[in-house]
């Protein structure tokens, strides 16, 4: 496989010696950090690297563009890249230049404390940007409808935190850039890599544009749903419409089909485990007069167990060929917080926002990539709110219209670098690093 056929940016923000604790107390810490982020300077360079990134999106696995903006910008900051196995490995500018470390395998196995926090990059959707402003999509056709643009930049702000602030550091930080999240489930090839071993505990987020600005939004537990694609051709016999007799109407027989899937739902299926299933296309025949030969459906399903998604894609009984997921699309698990990581949210989400704007929310059937890394290693993926005043009724997100409020970047870009920080703080623990002459030395 060619180099970026995926393309995972990893940053490693710690130097290869440990860091003395800080005594700065969580509020205090929170506070420099958010500040920081805000600073004039910080807020227009984040800015500019978004409305770059959204001018020029790109599909998943496609994301080279992308991918050069985020390598350019971290050069600028000072991080030293080295490139091999489809791994564009970012060291930290501090460690001496003859440090330079080839890259066979975990290269985080090196380090004493690792935490992992995800970003996911390029909305997959295929939409015409709708909004007229002087940063519109240049590509036709394709869009940042999701926020992924938003997502990119946050995460660099918490690269040019973590450099600034590499003094509170008691560890490493893996910051990961990930292809294809919108569908083609780029944090599973991550993990399959082999990449993510000794990785402690991950983060991600996601903007919410019904929510207010200065409120995150999570809770411990199931927080979106597993999902899946289904495709069915359904084939008949056709023929001429004026004589139906003589064919057999595929046509009639799949709308049958698509009433009788929410029939599954509603009366084979547990009540109590929420379950939803959407037939998003329909293609079949070509001409007013003429009865086609097949047709094909196809759509998601989801649930918040994998064995609801395995049961219903066995209960498609009718005559046709069916094909449930694929590699470019597999099955998405359901997103499942871990308990532990909840509690330190809550807390580093009080520093940052104040506890009266850290908000429980009920569990959404959308699905999220990130489910691949809870799999494998603890996980964690809460929601942050970008609603100002200005606009009472924000478009949802994969809209045509979908706008992202750039006022939220700071508030992300501190708020993953805090869980950084105090996660590593409060979660020191014994590891080994690799030495100048290649040997693994005890910390």
């Amino acid at each position: 496989m060619k180099i970026f056929n995926w393309i995972l940016l990893i940053l490693i923000v710690s130097l290869l010696k440990p860091n003395k604790t800080s005594s700065i107390g969580g509020f205090e810490l929170s506070n420099s950090l958010l500040e920081f982020a805000k600073k004039d300077e910080v807020f227009d360079w984040m800015v500019e690297i978004r409305r770059k990134i959204h001018e020029n999106p790109e599909l998943g696995y496609e994301e080279f563009e992308t991918s050069k903006i985020i390598r350019e910008e971290l050069d600028k900051l000072g991080f030293l890249t080295s490139i091999r196995l489809e791994l564009l490995v970012l060291l930290d500018s501090s460690a001496p230049a003859n440090r330079r470390l080839s890259v066979y395998g975990p290269i985080w196995m090196l380090f004493r404390c690792r935490l992992l926090s995800k970003i996911v990059e390029v909305d997959d959707s295929l939409s015409k940007e709708m909004v007229e402003w002087n940063h519109k999509s240049k590509v036709p056709g394709k869009m940042h409808a999701c926020g992924h643009d938003g997502h990119v930049t946050m995460l660099l702000g918490a690269a040019k935190i973590l450099k600034n602030h590499s003094h509170l550091l008691k560890g490493t930080v893996v910051l990961v850039f990930q292809p294809a999240e919108e569908g083609g489930g780029g944090a599973k090839r991550v993990v399959d890599s082999g990449s993510l071993e000794n990785v402690k505990a991950i983060f991600g987020l996601h903007v919410s544009p019904g929510h207010p600005l200065g409120q995150v939004f999570s809770r411990s537990g199931a927080i979106l749903a597993g999902s899946g694609i289904f495709e069915a051709v359904i084939t008949g016999k056709g023929g001429h419409a004026a004589i139906p007799q003589h064919s057999i109407d595929p046509i009639l027989a799949a709308s049958n089909v698509v009433v009788s899937l929410q029939h599954i739902v509603s009366r084979e299926t547990d009540p109590l485990d929420s379950q939803v299933v959407t037939v998003g296309k329909f293609h079949g025949g070509g001409a007013f007069n003429v009865i086609p030969d097949s047709v094909t459906i196809g759509g998601t399903f989801r649930a918040f167990s994998k064995e609801v998604i395995i049961g219903q894609a066995t209960v498609h009984r009718c005559n046709a060929t069916v094909v449930f997921a694929t590699e470019a699309k597999p099955f998405f698990p359901a997103t499942i917080n871990d308990e532990g990581l909840h509690h330190h949210f809550q807390k580093v989400a009080g520093d940052v926002f104040g506890v009266e704007n850290v908000k429980e929310m009920l569990p959404l059937m959308g699905a999220e990539d990130f489910s691949f890394y809870q799999e494998v290693m603890p996980g964690y993926f809460y929601f942050i709110g970008m609603k100002n005043e200005k606009n009472e009724n924000p478009a949802s997100l994969h809209s045509p219209f979908f706008e992202l409020n750039e006022d939220v970047l700071p508030y992300g870009a501190a708020m993953q670098s805090v869980l950084a920080v105090t996660y590593l703080l409060e979660n020191q623990h014994s590891g080994n690093h690799v030495s100048d002459n290649g040997h693994r030395d005890e910390l």
